[in-house]
């Protein structure tokens, strides 16, 4: 089935001057000490297994003798600047522990493991080829879902944070069976609230792979939330079910079971939520916003084929003959969040708005 939604492989975009522009703008466009080209100087690789033994896809990298010092320092730095304020001061008190290379997928990622020497406490950060389909995703993450995202460009070189998680397919597979009805009907209202946050927006290609499930505490509970960690296939593809999770065969089981314990009401419900709490996110980050959909609209991530596949499957769908006027993706996905701010924002009758506060 997804072989038909989506394209075998999408085409890496190249970073147009006033994305680079926005970029520095707002801080994302740094120097970095090492380009993604550099790690793929290393020498030699080492398969990663899990702890059953199946391959990850992953496979463990080193480097000749005379460059590993540079290149490891080079990431130390990296470290420094996405995490702290830059400075070589931290430097001394860490230590690359691993440096991962990734052989699936359109990003061919470097996982570099941190280890904080004083402590024993790790962490990740990615090295990725800098593509700008995935930096809108990522721009676009940051301003319109619940969860903040960090990122560094330079050049053809893009650094991300690791977003801590269970990977969705291991977690459906593993625990999902697992936990209490209660704990089942949670995820499956945050599945229908992804899954609208994810179509509104055009972030597409959501298999279980692409996405973690973040688990938080509470005092007498479990919240469950979910996280997108692939951002590649942000407004490429022309079919808008591409867009939609609930439309990807790894990720049935959720779909069975939100339509075996959530009743349409429900359903329906939560997808008002989550578009009314796009709108309000949309409305808060108004001038940014804006100003990246800007760049979008005058961009190319896409081919005029995917682009008029979209804009007429979202008319139909909407009714809404902003979709028709499109001329890209840019312009698609702003029309989307005009849809929703229009239709759902301002249905709060409880909004004190300027007129009102003109006649007080």
């Amino acid at each position: 089935m997804n072989h038909k939604l989506m394209s075998k492989k999408k085409p890496s975009f190249p970073i147009s001057e006033k994305l680079s522009a926005y970029l520095t703008r707002h801080g994302r466009n740094i120097k970095i000490p090492i380009f993604y080209d550099d790690l793929l100087r290393f020498q030699g690789a080492i398969e990663i297994f899990d702890e059953e033994g199946n391959d990850t896809l992953w496979v463990s990298v080193f480097f000749a003798e005379h460059e590993r010092n540079e290149i490891e320092f080079s990431l130390k730095q990296i470290y420094t600047i996405l995490n702290a304020d830059g400075s070589d001061t931290l430097i001394p008190y860490l230590n690359i522990d691993s440096i991962d290379f990734c052989t699936f997928g359109n990003s061919k990622p470097f996982r570099i493991k941190v280890r904080n020497i004083l402590n024993d406490i790790y962490t990740y950060f990615y090295v990725k080829s800098a593509d700008a389909s995935r930096i809108y995703g990522l721009e676009l993450e940051h301003l319109l879902s619940p969860n903040y995202i960090y990122f560094l460009v330079y050049k053809d070189t893009l650094i991300e944070e690791h977003i801590s998680g269970i990977p969705g397919d291991t977690f459906i597979e593993n625990h999902l069976d697992q936990c209490s009805e209660q704990d089942k009907r949670t995820i499956a209202k945050e599945f229908v609230k992804f899954n609208e946050r994810c179509f509104v927006r055009l972030l597409g290609d959501m298999r279980s792979y692409n996405y973690v499930m973040v688990l938080t505490h509470d005092f007498d509970r479990i919240l469950y939330r979910i996280r997108a960690i692939d951002f590649d296939q942000q407004s490429f593809e022309g079919n808008p079910k591409v867009y939609k999770p609930q439309f990807l065969k790894e990720n049935n089981k959720l779909v069975e079971m939100t339509l075996d314990l959530l009743r349409q009401e429900s359903i329906d419900q939560y997808k008002l939520e989550e578009r009314s709490l796009l709108a309000k996110r949309a409305a808060s980050e108004d001038t940014r916003l804006s100003q990246v959909l800007d760049c979008m609209c005058k961009d190319v991530i896409s081919t005029p084929e995917k682009v008029t596949e979209l804009k007429e499957g979202l008319l139909e769908l909407t009714g809404d003959v902003e979709f028709k006027k499109a001329n890209n993706m840019g312009d698609i996905l702003k029309s989307a969040l005009g849809f929703v701010g229009r239709n759902y924002e301002n249905l709060n009758p409880h909004i004190i708005r300027n007129n009102q506060v003109d006649n007080v």
